[in-house]
């Protein structure tokens, strides 16, 4: 008589009744997802603290809305707003139109902590600024002495009742200088009225640092990438998730060869801004930033 077989046939523990496999081996040829690379949690979001103070600036002329001149001041008022701890939030465009232009400010200056306008205050009849400004307060324009003296130091005999105009102002209107700046800026309210041409303009910043004081600072950094913006978005969304009180911006560039897109992390408490950019850094490929600044 043979020898007996063993049940299950050739030793083989699959085919026992009590046999559970403890692995199981992936065939050679299966392939799992890379796995995705993970960030380490952001510190905690701090107190919300004193929110800042906002702006808006309201852009008048005619030669802007036609093309026929480019506005220059906007970017110069959002730096120096920025450097001081003010938001920019709002910037209007308008025709001269009193109504129009008294509207505004009315609006603009009720729903901001500063409203800045450029253009509008020399001595052309398109020239209705400080007129609508008055206007929007229910105020009566009046001349200013101090103005008027300057106006007639100046031009001497040259002095036209055109130019006689720019010494006029909202009653009650406050006149500030610095001793860089001998002409004034004239504020109504939380109103500066501000000329449109640009090298007065710019002059002006300095008036207007000098009233409003230095408030809570931005901090900024940046990182570059020769990504594109499709394949940043995911990494950007998570960052953009896990810090919501960091302003993340991405700005793409064609034109320049050692980059492609351009990301910026911006906020009040730099602790958070930087945890945001490296929060970020860290999901990037190899090779990858170009530069951080």
């Amino acid at each position: 008589m043979g020898a007996r077989r063993r049940r299950g046939g050739n030793g083989d523990p699959r085919h026992l009744p009590y046999y559970t496999p403890s692995r199981v081996r992936p065939s050679p040829r299966q392939s799992y997802p890379a796995p995705v690379p993970t960030t380490p949690p952001p510190p905690p979001v701090p107190p919300a603290g004193d929110p800042p103070r906002t702006a808006a600036l309201l852009v008048i002329g005619n030669e802007l809305l036609s093309g026929k001149v480019d506005d220059a001041n906007v970017v110069v008022l959002a730096r120096e707003l920025r450097g001081l701890g003010v938001v920019l939030r709002r910037v209007v465009m308008i025709l001269d139109d009193v109504a129009e232009i008294s509207r505004e400010i009315r609006e603009l200056s009720a729903s901001h902590d500063w409203l800045f306008t450029s253009g509008g205050v020399g001595p052309t009849h398109d020239d209705l600024t400080t007129e609508a400004a008055a206007a929007a307060f229910g105020l009566p324009v009046a001349p200013a002495p101090e103005l008027e003296e300057l106006l007639r130091a100046h031009y001497k005999e040259r002095l036209t009742e055109g130019h006689l105009r720019m010494a006029l102002v909202p009653e009650g209107a406050t006149l500030s200088r610095t001793p860089s700046v001998p002409w004034p800026a004239i504020r109504i309210r939380n109103v500066w009225l501000l000329p449109g041409v640009p090298e007065i303009f710019r002059a002006k910043m300095a008036v207007v640092a000098a009233s409003l004081g230095a408030g809570r600072p931005f901090h900024s950094r940046a990182v570059y990438t020769k990504m594109d913006e499709g394949v940043l978005k995911p990494l950007l969304d998570a960052v953009v998730a896990s810090f919501p009180d960091v302003d993340v911006g991405s700005y793409p560039r064609w034109s320049d060869p050692s980059y492609k897109t351009k990301l910026t992390f911006d906020g009040r408490d730099a602790d958070r801004v930087r945890a945001a950019q490296e929060a970020f850094v860290a999901t990037l490929p190899e090779g990858e930033p170009q530069r951080v600044e």
